[in-house]
């Protein structure tokens, strides 16, 4: 089966074994090849969990989502250290997996707040025109400069004995561009034990999820419910004010780009601009010039 038309966020609990690309790669057998398809935030092919999909027109909502905070829930592994920071490395055995649980909270409280990262040589981060993670396979390490990134907060869930090496459970809330397996290295490294990543699940990215999501096999499997299931395109927007138009000629200035000089009181930035029949048509900058407002639109959802 397949649409003629579709616009919106899926929601999607991304399964492991498949990349985020392999995704939107079976979303095209289903949805209409001329509808644009984009994910926010990558999934690596070991993780799971919650993979939003913009859909259509909603592609062109993304640059605009600034709130992407993600949550997680990291396994990682003490007494041993991997090249790809994860299971999927070669394991080294530090010979070191005894440690303090006391020492262990005030480690994951001091990562708590804005913090400096590494980024791992196996990721999709640019150097010189390669990707990372192909220097990586080629036995090339570079330096790799610490980026800013923020832990709104860390939690330790459980912790076991496994295979004779302790495993532990944490829940992290952060700032998107943070590597959690490289946040599991560092813990280790703290700890002395060194430490890898065993498992990832991303419980939610932004306003998307988990438990709202819709496990690709079952879209897959029921193309015909993938209209009851799409978020609409401004879902995401919440946190950006709205306004709305009073008449068609209105409509039609900001569908040509033109802009509107506004009565009412608005607070300068961006702004949600729904028409007159209440539909979604732009995202638009509130600006004051010569004492009056004007609505300028960025941009521009026409009608389909």
């Amino acid at each position: 089966m397949c649409l003629n038309k579709l616009d919106g966020f899926l929601n999607i609990n991304k399964p492991e074994g498949i990349s985020s690309y392999d995704v939107i790669r079976n979303l095209k057998k289903i949805i209409p090849r001329s509808s644009k398809l984009g994910h926010l935030g990558t999934l690596d092919p070991w993780a799971s969990g919650v993979l939003p999909v913009a859909v259509g027109r909603a592609t062109r909502v993304i640059q605009y989502l600034e709130d992407e905070r993600k949550l997680y829930i990291a396994e990682m592994v003490l007494g041993a250290i991997s090249d790809t920071e994860d299971s999927h490395g070669n394991i080294s055995y530090t010979g070191t997996c005894l440690y303090q649980e006391e020492r262990l909270l005030d480690i994951l409280a001091s990562l708590q707040g804005r913090i400096e990262q590494i980024p791992p040589m196996y990721s999709a981060l640019h150097h010189q025109g390669k990707r990372l993670y192909q220097l990586a396979r080629q036995g090339i390490t570079v330096e790799r400069k610490p980026r800013k990134i923020e832990i709104y907060s860390i939690q330790l869930l459980s912790q076991k004995l496994e295979n004779h090496l302790p495993r532990l459970t944490i829940e992290v809330s952060c700032s998107r561009g943070t590597y959690i397996r490289s946040l599991c290295r560092d813990i280790g490294e703290k700890l002395g034990t060194g430490a890898y990543m065993s498992r990832l699940i991303r419980k939610g990215s932004g306003v998307f999820k988990i438990e709202d999501s819709t496990a690709l096999k079952e879209i897959m499997d029921n193309p015909h419910n993938l209209e009851g299931i799409i978020y609409p395109l401004d879902y995401p927007l919440q946190n950006i004010p709205a306004l709305k138009l009073y008449t068609a000629e209105q409509d039609i200035d900001i569908i040509n780009g033109k802009s509107l000089k506004w009565d009412e009181a608005l607070s300068s930035g961006l702004a949600r601009v729904y028409s007159s029949m209440g539909n979604l048509l732009a995202l638009a900058q509130i600006k004051e010039q010569n004492g009056m407002l004007l609505i300028q639109p960025k941009t521009v959802f026409i009608p389909g």
